[in-house]
């Protein structure tokens, strides 16, 4: 440990630089995986009761992007606010971190509950965020949802700091590769350090309510939304709902489950990367009255199935 000047300890490694930074107040735990591109930087939100650890696969297999990620307030290692917060709030205490690291302008990812607060994010500060990337994700309470026997399976922590119980349920709520392979639950299970009950409660209270389908056809970032084709927990559809919604959106599937950023970090960060990379992505031009009518014409084929799995939003370029 060094002593960082900014306030708090500070802990390094080669690529990623793990330190607390004060924002309104509240203290963040903050990763930031240093990176030699030149583009703006990728702001990641993480799932529900996950500490920054657990995406660190996914950091480490960036080749040139320069990442930032951090405890949502209540879980590892930033303390619990006072009170329950909104996406809303979280959205204004993440562009103050930005402010804070002396960025104008980043690309926003979210997973799975951080999803949600990406969206909000792209929503509230639209000229901060250049592009959006979508992962595991819906559009808040109106997706369509899981199985009930999974959604309890996730009502509490338990599975954060019982060893036991997260090898018995991960396969149910996460699929894909943790059907098949028995280690990656171990390995997963060993980063988790993050959750805590009352945190967990407040980002549970957080997402009561929310949703984003009456503004997502005002995005204007171009958007990349990545699902698994397994995944138990936020079933596929709705990365069809949001890429039908979504005026600069495509839709990329993998063959995986919930957590493919952990399980295929590789692969995940390479689509991701190519993605903000593409110089043809630009904001559409259109009126919000053009947007509507090509929400409502694209609602249908979403629902009806006729949606490509790997959709290219084609002619809105």
């Amino acid at each position: 440990m060094t002593n960082d000047p900014a306030g708090g300890n500070r802990s390094a490694t080669p690529e990623i630089e793990a330190r607390q930074i004060a924002v309104e107040g509240q203290l963040l735990q903050v990763a930031i995986r240093h990176g030699s591109g030149q583009q703006p930087p990728l702001l990641l939100f993480n799932g529900i009761g996950a500490n920054w650890e657990l995406a660190k696969p996914f950091l480490e297999a960036l080749t040139s992007t320069t990442a930032i990620i951090f405890d949502v307030p209540g879980v590892g290692g930033s303390p619990r606010p006072l009170l329950p917060y909104r996406p809303s709030t979280l959205a204004r205490l993440a562009a103050g971190l930005v402010a804070e690291l002396g960025y104008a302008e980043i690309d926003v990812a979210g997973v799975s509950w951080g999803g949600g607060i990406a969206q909000q994010f792209a929503h509230q500060y639209p000229k901060l965020c250049r592009r959006l990337v979508l992962a595991a994700t819906a559009p808040g309470f109106t997706m369509v949802p899981a199985s009930p026997s999974v959604l309890w399976k996730m009502a509490t922590p338990r599975r954060y700091t019982d060893k036991d119980y997260m090898n018995r349920i991960a396969a149910d709520i996460y699929g894909g590769a943790f059907r098949n392979d028995p280690s990656l639950i171990g390995r997963h299970a060993v980063a988790m350090h993050g959750a805590r009950s009352l945190g967990y409660l407040y980002q549970l209270l957080a997402m009561s309510g929310w949703t984003s389908l009456p503004w997502l056809w005002s995005l204007p970032q171009p958007t990349l939304v990545l699902m698994g084709r397994d995944d138990p927990l936020v079933p596929p559809v709705n990365g069809h709902i949001l890429a039908g919604l979504i005026p600069n959106a495509e839709l990329r599937m993998i063959e995986d489950g919930h957590l493919f950023i952990v399980t295929r970090p590789v692969e995940t960060a390479a689509l991701i990367e190519a993605f903000l990379a593409d110089a043809s992505k630009h904001v559409d031009p259109s009126s919000p009255l053009s947007r509507l009518a090509g929400w409502v014409r694209d609602l249908i084929p979403t629902f009806g199935g006729r949606r490509d799995v790997q959709t290219q939003r084609e002619g809105r370029k």
